[in-house]
């Protein structure tokens, strides 16, 4: 045959083929849905999962099939945590005390399949938690108010010194005026420091720019973090540092809208575990993950 029919018939081959493919998609995923992922061991920073195996619809033509493990954030957005060729995975670098939504996909050459069902796992404590209490029962006043404590939920001393807490919030309007105020510490105030840190998005003013590059467009809201440190200070396994009380307002007092802040939930009057709140020990997050 010659040279030319040869390339042509291999040409409309894999057209075919791609053809047949898309067919086979168009009625639907050409995988089955893999089982909802089921916790074998859970560790502060690390989950071992196991799900049911996916198959393909249409047997005849298969191709090795890679599983991605998710967590979904909102329609067709998802957070990508691993993948393997098997049905059990070992994911690490997770944030211990942290709540998970979890789900399985299956993905191949030539097909996919739909997402599992979700499975909401809590992660195994690490060496420290934060609980919060939110004070402020009107999220859009001039003020945020909420109380913090942290908790040793290690087998070791806990020593404060080496402990971050984060607390998460949006500025709106590009406005990052914030002053941070502890009203009253069961250690004591004057052990505890705060500092406000703000991230202009991409095209905000520079100061080593002239001149400087246009900023967001007007109502962009800029990320940050109220940091809160201790001078000194150690907790035993199990002991707390007790109820701080913080309350932080803007230098004019106008208007805070907390709704959209990450670290915020609505007022209950209980304590609760808020992971959107971010613990770091040494460096190491030990509790709470924003993307979780």
């Amino acid at each position: 045959m010659p040279a030319r029919r040869v390339t042509a018939t291999i040409a409309l081959a894999a057209l075919a083929s791609l053809f047949a493919v898309n067919a086979a998609q168009a009625d639907g995923p050409a995988i089955s849905t893999p089982g909802a992922p089921t916790v074998v061991a859970n560790e502060p920073h690390q989950l071992t999962l196991s799900w049911a195996p996916s198959a393909w619809v249409e047997p005849g033509s298969e191709q090795p099939i890679n599983y991605e493990v998710q967590v979904p954030l909102g329609p067709n957005t998802y957070r990508f945590l691993g993948a393997t060729t098997d049905t059990t995975i070992t994911l690490t670098d997770l944030a211990p005390g942290t709540t998970y939504r979890i789900a399985v996909a299956a993905r191949a050459l030539g097909g996919y399949s739909d997402t599992s069902p979700t499975t909401t796992v809590r992660t195994a404590a690490g060496r420290a938690t934060v609980s919060y209490l939110n004070l402020d029962w009107s999220p859009t006043n001039n003020q945020i108010q909420h109380l913090l404590k942290v908790t040793n939920t290690g087998t070791g001393p806990l020593d404060l010194s080496t402990v971050q807490v984060r607390y998460h919030l949006r500025f709106e309007g590009g406005n990052t005026s914030l002053v941070p105020n502890c009203d009253w510490a069961a250690l004591g105030c004057a052990r505890i420091r705060q500092t406000v840190q703000f991230f202009v998005p991409p095209g905000g003013p520079s100061a080593l720019t002239t001149p400087a590059p246009p900023g967001p467009p007007p109502g962009t809201p800029v990320p940050g973090w109220v940091e809160l440190t201790f001078t000194d200070g150690t907790l035993a396994p199990g002991q707390s540092t007790g109820p701080i009380q913080l309350r932080h307002h803007r230098h004019s007092w106008s208007t805070i809208d907390e709704r959209d802040d990450p670290s915020w939930l609505a007022a209950t009057g209980q304590w609760t575990s808020n992971d959107r709140i971010t613990l770091d020990v040494d460096g190491v997050r030990e509790f709470g993950d924003l993307s979780s």
